[in-house]
């Protein structure tokens, strides 16, 4: 796996702890669903003991739905040509 399993099990106490659960309860309104965590780390621990398949599966798309979105900002191969003039900050619209 990419992390070790301790980083899946202390995100998974982490996400059920009280204060954590009433930030994300104000922030959003709504408890934080925290099975995705252990589902993880118990898949980590399968992969561990035994190099499980259904372990390996699951490691794998989970990989796969993390890289399928693509970045929101593009990316420049270069500076814009008038980088160094001064910015119109001063000026009305």
């Amino acid at each position: 796996p990419p992390r070790s399993c301790e980083d899946y099990w202390w995100e998974w106490k982490h996400c059920r702890a009280l204060r954590h659960a009433f930030h994300h309860y104000y922030a959003h309104g709504e408890l934080p669903i925290c099975d995705r965590w252990r589902d993880d780390y118990e898949a980590c621990r399968a992969w561990e003991k035994g190099h499980s398949a259904t372990a390996q599966v699951l490691e794998r798309a989970r990989v796969m739905e993390k890289q399928k979105y693509a970045p929101v900002w593009a990316l420049r191969k270069k500076p814009p040509p008038d980088w160094y003039l001064p910015l119109d900050q001063d000026k009305p619209n």
